[in-house]
């Protein structure tokens, strides 16, 4: 097959497409190292990623990673988004120089039905081969130039997350080769008459090119009989001309919805037969062997809660020893301030206001950096597709699609990602009820809250020798919120959102050696956007709370005095009746309030109370733990905080909304204020109720002293 160069046309904008699984994020992350930028497309909540990368030439062009998709027929936002930029139907996002189709090696049939749809724009292709490791360990091998040959277009065999391939990927991108044939596939004639006839009618009313209205035809003709997606977008004289089509292919006993796939689908699998082997094994593959245990109906669930188990041990346990180094870091800055700079307002604004508040939460960077690195190798190795299959039986149980696991996954780094990937369940209910139910799930802004009370209230002992009180307890709280995650879908999916649960199909991707660069990547994101929101939001709140328990100034009044007598103490006080019965004292119920924000600012909002109540340097370098645990009540003087006190506000804080930004992308989601105020009221409800009951068990059961 011969390729001509496209001379005079500069390679600026290439767009990374393929299907989910195929290795597409590992590529782009290869490609463009640090060099990216995350936002949204403008009026969705579909993530926009784009990132910089060099060209042998000397060039520079911008890499546009599109959601995955299988085909080019849109069913959801993400879908719709990837269509529109590659038929140049956006105004906001150029259209594509260049298409890189990413292909996974070892399922080559599949993903060629997208590659053939973006073949058939006749824009400029590149097929990424990727994960031919993968493919050789099952067997498959596929002759890149065969493939080549018959597809039309240059084929590089790529492993991403080795970055094999990607010096050989940039040369191809930087020649950009144009194909010379045109669409090899075809469908029966008189279908492919009707369609060419209809091209033309798309041409003279709305002046389409080619490769536009040849798609637009496709669909056209092989839409439900009352096209009402189709209506607005063309001219009468095209809807009537297709309604004869439709007429006209029925009439001829033609299956209009599958007569394309089918014929798509028959010329892919002549590429496949010219251009892949695969070796007879009579036996299974490494896969299949892990796979009989790992998504085993019981064995499933033993190895998912055991991974889980270890997940939390070791982030506990591996976290210790950078933690120690943050605090003690911050301590020598604390100490040296004070050392310094004279006594007043300033050395207390910036010791116990800003610096106190900050680092009490960047303390839990390296607790935070090891769940993200965990939550990577689990999601690059494949397992988290097996985890979504065991937990469909679950699902299912109680009214939920399995496609809401992915969602409720994702929640555990963050609730916002995981809401917006309820755009790809297909039923409105379902997607709503997941929507809902999202936010229980522990997210890592939740995860500072858990190991400041774990550390400082809950025994260091071991159970069976090696599990840890600690590590077990951090697990309880993430089963907590995911068990009533699913209690809250079963009771809305009975009552407010009846419905069914509908069938769950999914692909279980082979087993691969993670991609440390792109885990890596990842946690660098996660941990700029943490010290980000630390320099601003928690930094911000920290500087008033501090001005709050400051003043009004009391003559010769002890720090604690000053404290409960000063702005933020009044309100404390206020609010503590509504609280006491969870057994919160005022300085919680602060927190409490200010963690709307966002969660984490409870522990700076604790740091920032407890620097101001032991100002005096004797303990100001104390860790807030230490203060926390020193504190005594002076009417008994029995402390102020018990292990049991220390449960309820995390469990308080699993069941609580306490996020201002979610209820924002609920807004977003739902196009209204209706859900995210009941989702905003029924978990402040269920928040209260479970705490109040876990505390009143925990004094019956002799817990409170």
């Amino acid at each position: 097959m011969s390729f001509e160069a496209v001379s005079n046309i500069r390679v600026s904008y290439v767009a990374l497409v393929g299907n989910p699984n195929s290795g597409k994020t590992t590529l782009f992350n290869a490609l463009t190292g640090l060099r990216q930028k995350v936002g949204n497309y403008p009026g969705v909540t579909v993530e926009k990623k784009e990132g910089r990368f060099a060209l042998p030439n000397h060039a520079e062009a911008t890499l546009l990673d599109l959601p995955g998709t299988y085909s080019l027929t849109a069913n959801s936002p993400d879908e719709r988004i990837a269509t529109d930029v590659l038929l140049g139907r956006t105004s906001h996002t150029q259209t594509p120089d260049l298409v890189v189709c990413v292909v996974d090696a070892s399922n080559v049939e599949r993903n060629l039905y997208l590659v053939s749809q973006i073949i058939d724009q006749q824009i400029p292709v590149i097929v990424a081969l990727n994960m031919i490791d993968v493919a050789e360990r099952a067997g498959i091998a596929v002759d890149a130039d065969a493939l080549s040959t018959h597809l039309g277009v240059p084929v590089v065999p790529t492993i991403a997350n080795k970055e094999i391939g990607i010096n050989e990927l940039k040369k191809a991108i930087a020649g950009l080769h144009k194909s010379t044939s045109v669409r090899s596939w075809k469908m029966p004639g008189i279908v492919e008459e009707e369609a060419r006839e209809l091209v033309g009618y798309l041409q003279r009313h709305h002046e389409l090119k080619d490769s536009v209205a040849f798609h637009e035809a496709l669909a056209l003709l092989t839409a439900p009989e009352s096209l009402e997606e189709h209506q607005d977008r063309f001219a009468p004289e095209v809807i009537a001309h297709v309604r004869k089509d439709h007429e006209k292919l029925n009439f001829m006993g033609i299956d209009r919805q599958s007569i394309v796939i089918e014929s798509r689908y028959e010329w892919i699998k002549n590429v496949c037969a010219n251009s892949e082997t695969q070796s007879f094994n009579s036996g299974m593959n490494i896969s299949d062997r892990i796979d009989r245990i790992v998504t085993h109906k019981v064995w499933g669930f033993v190895v998912f809660l055991g991974i889980m188990a270890a997940m939390f041990q070791t982030v506990f346990s591996w976290s210790e020893i950078p933690m120690g180094f943050i605090e003690s870091g911050f301590s020598f800055l604390s100490t040296q301030m004070q050392t310094v700079m004279p006594a007043g307002d300033l050395r207390d604004l910036i010791v116990n206001g800003g610096l106190a508040g900050v680092s009490s939460v960047v303390i839990f960077l390296p607790q935070i950096l090891l769940l993200f690195l965990f939550i990577g190798l689990l999601e690059d190795t494949g397992y988290m597709a097996r985890a979504a299959f065991i937990m469909d039986r679950l699902m299912s149980k109680v009214g939920l699609h399995g496609k809401s696991f992915i969602p409720m996954l994702s929640s555990f780094a963050c609730a916002i990602p995981g809401i917006m990937a309820a755009r790809t369940i297909e039923s409105p209910k379902d997607r709503l009820v997941t929507i809902l139910v999202a936010p229980l799930i522990s997210c890592s802004a939740r995860l500072p809250v858990y190991t400041l009370l774990i550390a400082a209230f809950i025994p260091h002992k071991n159970v069976l020798g090696f599990l840890s009180f600690a590590g077990l307890t951090l697990l309880a709280m993430y089963l907590l919120g995911f068990v009533m995650a699913l209690a809250m879908a079963w009771l809305f999916k009975k009552t407010l959102l009846k419905g069914g649960a509908p069938l769950f199909i999914m692909e279980l991707p082979q087993y691969k050696i993670p991609s440390l660069k792109s885990i890596l990547l990842q946690m660098w994101e996660r941990s700029k956007l943490f010290l980000q929101k630390a320099g601003t939001v928690i930094l911000g709140v920290s500087i008033i709370l501090w001005f709050l328990g400051s003043y009004p100034k009391i003559e010769g009044a002890t720090p604690s005095e000053q404290l409960e007598k000063s702005f933020i103490g009044y309100a404390g006080k206020f609010l503590e009746p509504v609280i006491k019965p969870l057994g919160f004292d005022w300085k919680i119920g602060i927190a409490l309030c200010t963690s709307f924000a966002a969660r984490e600012v409870f522990v700076s909002t604790m740091g920032t109370i407890y620097n101001i109540q032991d100002s005096d340097e004797d303990t100001a370098s104390s860790s807030l733990r230490d203060k926390m645990r020193a504190e005594t009540n002076p009417a008994t003087g029995l402390p102020m905080w018990t292990a049991l006190t220390a449960v309820c506000v995390m469990v308080y804080y699993v069941l609580a909304m306490q996020c201002m930004s979610t209820i924002a992308v609920v807004h977003r989601e739902t196009n209204g204020w209706k859900w995210p105020l009941f989702q905003l009221g029924y978990m402040s409800v269920l928040a209260y109720s479970v705490t109040f009951m876990v505390y009143r068990a925990g004094l019956w059961m002799g817990f409170g002293g």
